[in-house]
């Protein structure tokens, strides 16, 4: 495994889910597939044109690895905020406390304060999970250009009078994918596999 940084573009609709989550009873909206990554954490919505998605690999002996799992995030977190600046957006802050889980947060991704992401204005704008193997990590970024909860609430099953709260725990960026993702790539930290 090399130090690697591998933007996806959505060219359809999906609800992700994490690793442990059990199927959903609600009804994939909008000709929506379904789908499951290989790392921890709850449902995430993935639409053209509402989410920057950006993998990144690392290896276990590049310089920028911490056996703590909690902090392994923060340099990464980090960078996105520098990149937020970037392009404009104020305010970013990064979480640096430990797993914080509202009601729907094991459900949906962005309902949850981990640590690495960043929030603006108290509202999750980037969530980051990782799955860990002997050779590294593979952390997966997903990086809010549009909100759409009641979305994802339909698909999930999540009853329609908790969909108001859904809308104050995150918040698109209102920004261009590519300047993010330029951004990112700038920000990055320099060194081994880079």
């Amino acid at each position: 495994m090399v130090r690697a940084l591998v933007a996806c573009r959505p060219i359809g609709r999906a609800v992700v889910l994490g690793s442990t989550q059990e199927e959903p009873t609600g009804e994939m909206p909008l000709g929506a597939s379904l789908t499951r990554r290989s790392s921890g954490g709850g449902a995430v919505w993935v639409a053209p044109g509402e989410m920057l998605w950006v993998d990144i690999d690392l290896p276990r002996d590049d310089p920028l690895w911490d056996d703590d799992v909690g902090r392994s995030f923060l340099w990464l977190g980090r960078a996105w905020v520098t990149a937020l600046a970037k392009v404009g957006v104020k305010g970013a802050s990064l979480h640096e406390g430990g797993l914080v889980c509202g009601p729907t947060g094991r459900t949906i991704c962005f309902a949850t304060r981990g640590p690495g992401e960043v929030f603006v204005a108290g509202r999750k704008v980037v969530g980051i999970t990782q799955r860990r193997t002997r050779e590294g990590t593979r952390f997966h970024c997903a990086a809010l250009l549009r909100w759409s909860p009641n979305v994802l609430a339909r698909a999930l099953g999540i009853p329609e009078g908790q969909w108001p709260q859904l809308k104050e725990v995150a918040a698109g960026l209102d920004v261009s994918a590519d300047a993010l993702l330029a951004a990112l790539i700038e920000a990055m930290p320099k060194g081994s596999g880079s």
